[in-house]
């Protein structure tokens, strides 16, 4: 009795031991990480800690190298328990007539226990424990699980280890694309792998190729044509590179996933070209010490990355700042954000694509915006001053709509760069005084343009994420976004933008692609931006130095949206441009001359609007007014019988618009002058007084220093009349200055402090300005 309870308990134990004998993990060296496009080719590799490529284990072998491995390896794999006896009989017996180890009789399950073992020393003691290794091994993991750890953790020469690294590495492709001499030679490579070394023991290792793909015909695997053509293909004569496409998306990915195979929304053939295209761009830009750049290729309908190229050149000049993922580094925003501006304004009923907007001399606390060009031009149509990238109109445009509306939707539409509170950011936030990265810029481009795509309208629709890891759930944001209507005439108005180059022709050709793009150039030339979309695609290029160094020329224009329009001439072009979703628009009639809703006052057209959109303001530009016969003078029922007036609507700019305005449009015709003997009865409900003062502005703070004489410099003072031949007296805190005709110009010499400005005409007209002088050296 006390016999059989020994046998139990010792039974018991050694299957406790039996059980728990199998490593866990099986397999714990580190990996290389392995990066895919979205239909698994290669796009790049990092490799594992221990410097070997050793690609993560792989589900299943190809159907060409199982056969070739078990042909080669183990033939009887599929019915064994883990050891073949036939096989290990077999080697016994060769090994005792050759009197020496010729064959080890390992069936494949043996040898991943070898392999997870790190190959110790051939004795039979260790055969042994292989022997029970394996066929324990065989309870835990199916047979097609086996032979994936095998294919997965063989040695393939060198640092390969692996089919999977062994294919690419040796053949450039995956396992699955090789043909059957390459399967062949991967098959009876683990077996010896030293024969792999370029230059030596090729003819041996031919030789074993050859004789699987014999074995491959004899057994019908192969045909004879098979055979034929695949004993002609030559060895690798030497190792390839591993694919090293778009290195910064791995980096980045590494650090955000543990995953050690990471699949993405890339597609290969178009990351390859784009990248080489970035090059050659790269290589030109360098020449102007500009040495970094980056770009995205997004899908605007799945808001999948297609393309990333982080940053240029990588892995050389590391002082250059190469090894930087641009994308994600925030950058200033430039002139990015006035399409979101007009948008928003759009949506919100504040203007109309046609709505005029102030352009001149501008101050608000302190703060003076200057257009690129250093010119005005009075007043723009909003979508004009959009398509030029006018700073001044779009300062303007941001006060009236509010910095603290505008914030809150940049934040909830994806602009997670934003880190200060709005008023830090003032009224500069529209012209770069925020950061922005290419990511986000993107992002909310491409769901501009989505939504222009869009046949219908919710109130709750969802700003959508760009996704780049195919791994990542696609997930919405919370923010109502823009109603197709809107999206669409920022789109329009966006294609208008003067293309660069040879691109500046584009209309001539009814095969241009429309794209509706914008760009952006940094305070201190330091960044170039150039985001366009059309229906299918959205490209968004940053250009510029990883130091901040600005750089001479370096513009949205010259520098980054040459490289955009060269993308897009690479990406398939959609079918179809935007359309205008005029189910979702309503017709109103605006004046043709200002785009405010039309009155009976001025000639009109009709023009297409957002169906929800309640814009509601009515001309302040448009008057009717009194004529005499010859229409040469004003004149009022005081001085002139009324059977005697023409009657008439007229466009009147308020005089400061108007100086600038008359400038670049000749029909601009100010109004005429009050008769002399109508004058005593002054029209005192005139919508603009006729004089303006261009300088100094409401509020500006003077600062006056000394010339290099030590003499005190003089302030030009600046104002303009609506009658070019008025006379203007010039009065200082009451005191008068002196007189001017026709151009409005006195330099001053003042004294620090707050003073007021006055200025009278010939008719009584007066204006005042109020400013400070800060001091003077």
């Amino acid at each position: 009795m006390l016999k059989r309870h020994i046998i139990i308990i010792t039974f018991v134990i050694a299957s406790i031991f039996y059980w728990q004998s199998l490593p866990t993990p099986l397999f714990d060296k580190s990996v290389s990480t392995v990066m895919l496009d979205r239909n698994n080719q290669l796009l790049s590799a990092h490799i594992a800690a221990d410097e070997q490529w050793r690609f993560p284990t792989i589900n299943q072998v190809p159907e060409k190298f199982k056969q070739a491995i078990l042909t080669f390896e183990d033939k009887r794999f599929e019915y064994h328990p883990g050891v073949d006896p036939i096989a290990m009989a077999r080697a016994l017996y060769l090994n005792i007539s050759n009197g020496r180890t010729v064959s080890g009789g390992s069936t494949i399950s043996m040898q991943v226990i070898r392999l997870a073992r790190d190959n110790p020393p051939r004795t039979l003691w260790e055969k042994l424990k292989e022997v029970i290794l394996a066929t324990r091994l065989e309870f835990s993991y199916s047979k097609a699980d086996i032979l994936a750890l095998y294919a997965s953790n063989a040695p393939y020469g060198g640092n390969v280890v692996g089919l999977e690294a062994a294919s690419w590495r040796y053949f450039g492709r995956t396992p699955e694309h090789l043909s059957w001499a390459e399967t062949a030679t991967l098959a009876v490579l683990p077996n010896s792998p030293a024969l792999i070394h370029p230059g030596r023991n090729r003819q041996r290792l031919k030789e074993k190729r050859d004789a699987l793909l014999a074995t491959l015909h004899d057994n019908e695997t192969l045909t004879e044509l098979e055979y034929k053509l695949a004993v002609l293909e030559p060895l690798p004569i030497k190792p390839k590179r591993i694919p090293h496409y778009a290195p910064h998306l791995l980096a980045t990915l590494m650090q955000e996933n543990a995953s050690p195979r990471i699949q993405t929304t890339l597609l290969k053939n178009e990351q390859v070209k784009i990248e080489q295209l970035m090059l050659q761009h790269a290589e030109y830009l360098a020449l102007r010490d500009i040495h970094n750049l980056a770009a995205l290729v997004v899908d605007n309908e799945t808001f999948e990355v297609i393309a990333y190229v982080g940053n240029s050149q990588y892995g050389k000049w590391s002082e250059r700042g190469h090894a930087v993922d641009i994308v994600h580094r925030p950058r200033s925003s430039g002139s990015i954000l006035k399409p979101l501006l007009f948008a928003r304004m759009i949506q919100s009923g504040e203007i109309l694509p046609d709505t005029l907007v102030a352009d001149l001399p501008t101050q608000y606390s302190g703060y003076m915006p200057e257009n690129y060009d250093r010119e005005y031009r009075g007043a723009v149509p909003a979508k004009q001053a959009l398509a030029r990238s006018l700073n001044v109109p779009a300062v303007r445009m941001l006060r009236q709509h509010g910095v603290s509306r505008f914030y809150n939707y940049l934040q909830q539409a994806g602009m997670r760069t934003l880190s200060r509170p709005a008023d830090d950011y003032g009224l500069t936030l529209i012209l770069g005084g925020a950061e922005a990265n290419l990511w986000d810029m993107a992002t909310i481009y491409a769901n501009l343009a989505n939504t222009a795509k869009q046949d219908r309208y919710e109130l709750e629709t969802h700003d959508k994420k760009l996704r780049v890891n195919a791994n990542e759930e696609i997930s919405d944001g919370n923010l109502s976004q823009f109603s197709p209507a809107t999206a669409w005439l920022t789109m329009k108005a966006l294609m208008e933008v003067s293309r660069p180059g040879a691109e500046n022709h584009w209309r001539e050709f009814t095969s241009s692609r429309r794209v509706a793009w914008k760009t952006g150039t940094s305070f201190g030339l330091r960044d170039a931006w150039s985001i366009g979309s059309d229906t299918r695609y959205t490209v968004a290029v940053w250009v510029g130095n990883a130091s901040g160094e600005g750089i001479a020329g370096l513009t949205g224009v010259s520098s980054a949206a040459p490289i955009m329009f060269d993308i897009f001439n690479k990406l398939d072009k959609p079918e179809q441009d935007f359309q205008a979703p005029l189910h979702l628009m309503r017709r109103v009639q605006i004046c043709k001359d200002n785009g405010y809703l039309t009155t009976a006052n001025c000639p009109s057209k009709e023009v297409w609007i957002p169906r929800e959109s309640h814009f509601q303001k009515t001309s302040p530009h448009h008057r009717y007014v009194h004529l005499d016969q010859n229409r040469q003078w004003q004149v009022n029922s005081r001085c002139e019988s009324v059977h005697n007036m023409k009657h008439m609507s007229w466009f009147e700019l308020p005089p400061g618009q108007a100086y600038y305005y008359k400038q670049s449009h000749s029909q601009y015709r100010p109004l005429p002058k009050l008769r002399p003997d109508c004058r005593t009865s002054i029209v005192a409900n005139q919508q603009h007084g006729p004089i303006d003062i261009l300088y100094p502005l409401p509020g500006t703070r003077i600062y006056i220093p000394t010339d290099l004489a030590r003499q005190k410099s003089r302030t030009v003072f600046e104002a303009v009349h609506r009658q070019t031949s008025a006379t203007l007296f010039w009065h200082l805190d009451e005191k008068y200055l002196g007189v001017t005709e026709n151009f409005h110009n006195l330099a001053l010499n003042i004294t620090p402090g707050k003073h007021t400005l006055t200025l009278v005409d010939e008719n009584g007209f007066r204006v005042t300005r109020r400013f400070e002088v800060l001091g003077q050296e």
